[in-house]
């Protein structure tokens, strides 16, 4: 691990949490008074509905990316979803505070937040490194959209649509033809979000896989498969239907049609967590999903 010198700090906020406003107006005054730079950004809650602008920054959100060599977040793991897309290609270091119901990501509690910081300024901490994953929304020749994803890319349908066919090719192998609800490609990050629910494994943070989990299939040996993170997954929708959408992360979606392509690879860059020296994933685990009770 090197040694990164913080000087200065963004801190991102839950929408609409006057708790964690107030906090985050606290820790402004605590960094301060070290001589560390503070810039605050709170989302508004509301995903984009416009195609052109999925995917963008405002400039104040930028800014702080640019100028920050950490950034706290103090919400629950939508927050740091959000926050994962804020970041896109920096290689900012990240401190999850939970506000949230869940909190797989958001690891630190409050009352462990200001003990934390003091050791990450003496340079103690460690990152735990986690996959995003790139994705393509192509008609043709033409891509539509892209977007990152720390969790998962979701094809699926309305509730009035009918099953869907999705075409699955690996690194250009052909490897099954999923009629089903839809179709989950998860990071091991997102194994425990939405994967999970659809009935797919649990992977560890740091192996270097990816699991296709089918939604409700229409037949029954079409099961999860785990992949290798470095493979180019391509899916594609056969089907005409209305009301087949392209979710990246479970924040913006993307109408498809049939014969649309989503190409998906590994991202260059990594979510940078830092992690509390005083538990482990499996106590992350037994905790939320309740184990042992």
């Amino acid at each position: 691990m090197s040694f990164r010198r913080i000087e200065n700090v963004g801190i991102v906020v839950k929408p609409d949490h006057s708790e964690a406003w107030q906090t985050a107006g606290e820790l402004a005054e605590w960094l301060t008074a070290r001589g560390i730079g503070v810039s605050t950004y709170r989302f508004d809650g509301n995903p984009p509905t416009e195609p052109e602008q999925k995917g963008r920054l405002s400039d104040e959100a930028r800014e702080i990316v640019e100028r920050s060599e950490l950034i706290v977040v103090l919400g629950g793991d939508g927050t740091m979803i959000s926050t994962a897309r804020m970041i896109g290609d920096a290689d900012v270091l990240v401190l999850g505070v939970n506000y949230g119901s869940l909190g797989y990501l958001t690891d630190f509690r409050i009352e462990e937040m200001y003990s934390a910081l003091e050791a990450i300024f003496e340079g103690n901490y460690e990152i735990d490194r986690r996959v995003m994953l790139g994705a393509e929304h192509r008609r043709g020749d033409e891509m539509l959209a892209k977007g990152r994803v720390l969790n998962d890319v979701v094809i699926n349908k309305a509730a009035i649509a009918r099953v869907i066919e999705i075409d699955v090719n690996l690194n250009g192998l052909f490897v099954n033809s999923f009629r089903a609800d839809g179709l989950i490609v998860s990071t091991p990050t997102g194994s425990t979000a939405y994967n999970l629910s659809a009935g797919g494994p649990i992977i560890y943070p740091s192996m270097n896989a990816v699991v296709l989990t089918p939604i409700c299939p229409f037949t029954l040996t079409n099961r999860p498969i785990v992949v290798p993170d470095d493979a180019e997954i391509e899916l594609c929708l056969k089907d005409e239907n209305e009301g087949v959408v392209l979710t990246l992360d479970g924040q913006t979606a993307y109408s498809l049609r049939s014969g649309d392509k989503v190409k998906i690879r590994k991202s260059r860059t990594t979510f940078n967590l830092l992690q509390p020296p005083n538990r482990n994933y499996f106590d992350v685990l037994r905790n939320k999903l309740k184990w042992g009770r």
